[in-house]
């Protein structure tokens, strides 16, 4: 999940470099933690959020096999 999150991130911003993507594995679901330079957040969030419910709904869909549920965090 994490490198589908840092494709998807990468192919968004103007500064690649500055994408940094981590996996927390809590006891009951994984978070994957997105962090962009402040001036592309704007990009990987989109008007009214639609461009990050597009990432979530991405990676939810890709983890339906997992035992655990997916979620991610733009921070």
């Amino acid at each position: 999940m994490v490198e589908l999150v840092n494709f998807i991130a990468r192919a968004l911003v103007e500064k690649p470099d500055a994408v940094d993507v981590r996996e927390v594995e809590n006891d009951d679901s994984i978070v994957i933690e997105l962090r962009v330079d402040p001036d592309d957040m704007g990009k990987v969030i989109g008007k009214q959020g639609r461009i990050a419910k597009a990432i979530r709904t991405v990676v939810k869909a890709a983890s339906v096999n997992s035992a655990k549920p997916v979620f991610v965090e733009i921070v």
